[in-house]
C-alpha cells in the first residue's frame, strides 16, 4: 500500500505562498464585491410592490446586499 503525504509545504514555498495568498484574498474580495453589486442591482430593479411581496422595502436593499 502506498502512502503520499501532501499536508506539508515545501521549504521554499514561504514567499510564493504569501504572494498566492494575497492574490486569493484579492480575488475573494473582488468576488464578494461583485456579488453585492449584482444583488443590489437586481433588488433595485424590482418595483415597490415586488419588494413588498418578498418582505422588503427600498431601505432594506443595502442591508440585504451586504449579507
Amino acid at each position: 500500500m502506498a502512502f503520499f503525504d501532501n499536508t506539508r509545504t515545501p521549504a521554499n514555498a514561504g514567499s510564493a505562498g504569501g504572494i498566492g495568498n494575497v492574490f486569493l484574498s484579492a480575488f475573494g474580495s473582488l468576488a464578494a464585491w461583485n456579488d453585492t453589486r449584482q444583488t443590489r442591482k437586481s433588488l433595485s430593479a424590482l418595483s415597490d410592490r415586488e419588494l413588498d411581496d418578498i418582505g422588503l422595502n427600498r431601505a432594506d436593499i443595502e442591508k440585504v446586499a451586504r449579507r
